[in-house]
């Protein structure tokens, strides 16, 4: 029986212009998660990531605080590994590393602009942070359910397939430890793929994960199953109370 390890990227810039990149803090959680995996003697077989900016960051956060390299050339596609790299000062790495794209999150303003046309103020206070996730709440259980197709992004049936196509992998390919470094929607799909949850429920899932975090899946070549869910054992100490983040 092996275990998978899906962790959400660290906090990215929310509002800027670029939400694509990790903020500092996001390194830093990431930089500590490795930390925490190497203190607890956890050692991947393999590892995937989709191939967003702000997922690649945080898989190399975790490989510097696992003393590991990394190498940032991407894979056009899945199933292709990344090429072996040593960064300076650095061991080199036994992890492999595989880009899966089906890995990557929906594109959050084309699923409030499918539903809500004029574009939205920054979101820089509360009450415009609400409203974001409200549209974007509403927007993704209508992607969901086919009512609308937002502009640029696949089809909720292709946007699953890409999510089980890499828990497929995992269950064939491998037997120990895996990483899966991705996003809030593709880890709630998951989970609410292997406990077969509502589209509703999964939307919630979604919206109360927290950046970094890990949950935690049993696996043998037949199934998943949950064992935990938005974790933050690398943040258990006080001094880390304030870097726990949601967006």
């Amino acid at each position: 029986m092996g275990t998978l390890y899906l962790v959400r990227h660290g906090q990215a810039s929310f509002g800027a212009d670029d939400y694509d990149v990790l903020s500092p803090l996001g390194h830093q959680q990431s930089l500590r998660l490795g930390e925490y995996f190497k203190d607890k003697g956890v050692r991947f077989d393999a590892a995937l990531t989709g191939t967003l900016n702000r997922q690649v960051q945080t898989f190399a956060g975790i490989c510097e605080g696992m003393g590991l390299a990394f190498e940032t050339s991407h894979a056009s596609s899945a199933g292709a590994d990344s090429a072996a790299g040593v960064a300076p000062g650095m061991k080199a790495a036994p992890l492999a590393h595989l880009f899966w794209p089906g890995l990557n999150e929906f594109d959050s303003a084309a699923v409030i602009a499918a539903i809500h046309p004029f574009p939205l103020d920054k979101p820089d206070t509360p009450e415009l942070y609400k409203h974001h996730f409200r549209l974007l709440k509403d927007g993704l259980a209508q992607w969901m359910a086919g009512v609308v197709s937002p502009r640029g992004m696949p089809s909720y049936h292709e946007f699953v397939a890409g999510i089980t196509g890499a828990l497929d992998h995992v269950r064939s390919h491998h037997q120990g430890h895996v990483l899966l470094v991705s996003s809030g929607g593709p880890i709630a799909t998951a989970v609410g793929q292997v406990l077969g949850t509502s589209p509703e429920t999964t939307i919630e899932l979604n919206l109360g994960i927290r950046n970094c975090s890990v949950t935690e899946f049993s696996f043998t070549p037949k199934r998943h199953r949950l064992v935990t869910f938005n974790t933050l054992p690398h943040l258990d100490a006080p001094e880390h109370a304030d870097w726990v983040t949601f967006a």
